[in-house]
């Protein structure tokens, strides 16, 4: 089953000291092939899909999501790129994204302080490029969706379907493109997307924060990964995720990881009480936690 992602990892110039396998409990994890000490870097990990804020749209790259240097700078009509390569990486799905004339699907997010459909519009933009296959996502685990937000979905992707075509996209190349799609795509990226706060600095004094702020201020955008998708949860962990200047994410431990050990990630704000964060796992992420911190009461 995770033959293909092994191979992955191992032809890496230097291959990063974990393997995902089937946990006891939790189904796939992250595990320690050899010992791991405290603050090591685990290895990197760049986005499958990303999108920025929407409030940060003209703030921070369209590509990369590092943020505009200088303060300020005022919004214009056109996305800001930071660099001439970021421009060429996001030309492909871009370029059909500027064939279609947005504004009714974006006012409906808007209204409604939507996030994850960009990110969805997104990837049926980079699909119809040829940058990803439109299975790309499939590999990640779904949510589990009620009535109301599969409503929701089917009016967002109504809304997606005619912008394409009113763009005139041709129907053999948006074939991929059909509620089905979408919902399957919208239930994968809600549960696996990170908010994407940038610390702008270096490694070193990351140690001490077993998290990262939730605070909504500090979030430059989302993004979904393949690997980082993999790691469990734990309201203890000892592995965290951090971003430096863009949306490149890096995994580093937190303490002396023995080998075989599995490595789990805090999807929340660690310092909640154990109240908040069992309601906070239960209506965001679908599970009840049992992690020791938990049991304890703590």
């Amino acid at each position: 089953m995770f033959h293909h992602l092994r191979r992955r990892l191992l032809c890496t110039a230097a291959a990063p000291p974990i393997r995902v396998a089937l946990t006891e409990s939790s189904g796939r994890g992250v595990f320690a092939t050899r010992p791991i000490s405290a603050g090591e870097v685990l290895h990197s990990a760049q986005p499958l899909v990303s999108h920025p804020s929407p409030p940060l749209i003209h703030e921070v790259c369209y590509s990369c999501l590092k943020r505009k240097s200088g303060s300020g700078g005022g919004s214009s009509g056109s996305c800001y790129f930071c660099s001439d390569a970021c421009r060429e990486h996001a030309k492909g799905f871009h370029g059909v994204e500027k064939k279609a004339d947005w504004s009714l699907f974006d006012d409906h997010c808007s209204s409604r302080g939507l996030k994850y459909p960009y990110m969805a519009k997104r990837l049926a933009c980079m699909v119809i490029s040829g940058a990803v296959s439109a299975d790309c996502l499939d590999i990640l685990q779904p949510a589990r969706l009620h009535q109301g937000t599969l409503t929701e979905m089917e009016e967002e992707f109504a809304l997606l379907d005619s912008t394409f075509r009113k763009a005139g996209f041709q129907e053999e190349i948006t074939t991929f493109l059909t509620k089905e799609w979408y919902i399957n795509v919208l239930a994968r990226i809600r549960i696996n997307a990170f908010r994407i706060e940038l610390v702008a600095s270096s490694y070193e004094d990351l140690l001490s924060s077993a998290v990262a702020s939730v605070s909504c201020d500090a979030a430059v955008g989302n993004a979904v990964y393949m690997l980082p998708s993999f790691y469990n949860h734990d309201c203890d962990p000892n592995t965290h995720i951090v971003w430096l200047a863009s949306a490149d994410a890096r995994l580093k431990a937190l303490r002396n990881i023995e080998e075989g050990e599995e490595l789990r990630i805090c999807y929340i704000d660690a310092s909640m009480d154990v109240d908040a964060r069992q309601r906070i796992l239960a209506d965001g992420f679908g599970f009840e936690c049992r992690c020791q911190r938990c049991l304890s009461g703590d």
